[in-house]
């Protein structure tokens, strides 16, 4: 493991997705963001000024996460998720680095689902369009992988689950095994990894152990959600085989 990993570079390894990240590739390094702080380039080249060029992919998964806008900080929104990843993309340039940039279901309009790669984007809502704006930097550079997924910690956080809203979320500890077998990989791109189509209901209940979640419908939430944001997945299962999930395969 060790020499497979010893090349892989994490930023946002202290969130949910970096911490199973690292568990997977225990020598990667994962600076802190007290460290390596994605706003401030010429600190970034400083920190990564001893690193080689050429031999490293970097996994971008810090952002800054909100799901209303009324509890955003819009400028901690821009500086993070887009000049912030900017910045990602210009310190791979410099160094030739391989980049995958993780970024969200919901760069898409959220009526229909099932969608493709190749499918209009229209961002849901304004975190998505912070992630959209880093999709844009990151297509920029030719040797990068933008990966659209949705995914929680396990077991699932709330006492209750949508029954009517649809998605290919993944728990996060399937999703890791997938970006590492993605992230040694030489594919670049566009890349979407879910689980089959199901509710955040039946999502929620297939990774709770006791199977209590209750459900509540999206149309009685104080803010917007959503109807169907599910991913078509067949890419990657074509290009890596199924990721395993409960209640399924990625198809």
């Amino acid at each position: 493991m060790a020499a497979e990993t010893a090349h892989l570079f994490i930023t946002g390894g202290s969130g949910t997705l970096g911490t199973e990240l690292q568990k997977l590739a225990p020598d990667a390094h994962s600076p802190s963001s007290r460290d390596f702080d994605v706003t401030d380039f010429a600190a970034m080249r400083t920190h990564c000024a001893g690193m080689a060029d050429g031999s490293t992919t970097l996994i971008h998964a810090a952002a800054y996460i909100f799901t209303r806008l009324d509890q955003a900080d819009p400028m901690r929104a821009l500086d993070v998720n887009i000049i912030g990843t900017s910045n990602i993309v210009k310190l791979c340039l410099l160094k030739n680095w391989r980049l995958v940039y993780i970024s969200t279901d919901y760069v898409f309009r959220g009526d229909k689902g099932g969608y493709r790669e190749e499918d209009e984007v229209f961002p849901f809502n304004e975190y998505a369009w912070t992630k959209l704006g880093g999709e844009c930097a990151v297509m920029m550079y030719k040797n990068s992988l933008v990966v659209r997924t949705s995914f929680g910690p396990e077991p699932f956080p709330f006492p209750k689950a949508f029954r009517d809203q649809w998605t290919s979320k993944l728990d996060v500890a399937v999703l890791a095994d997938a970006i590492i077998r993605v992230a040694r990989s030489s594919i670049t791109g566009t890349l979407h990894v879910g689980s089959p189509r199901r509710t955040v209901l039946d999502y929620a209940r297939s990774i709770s152990p006791d199977k209590s979640i209750g459900e509540i419908s999206r149309l009685d939430a104080t803010f917007a959600y959503p109807y169907d944001t599910s991913l078509d997945c067949r890419k990657f299962t074509d290009l890596f085989g199924a990721a395993t999930v409960p209640g399924g395969d990625c198809q």
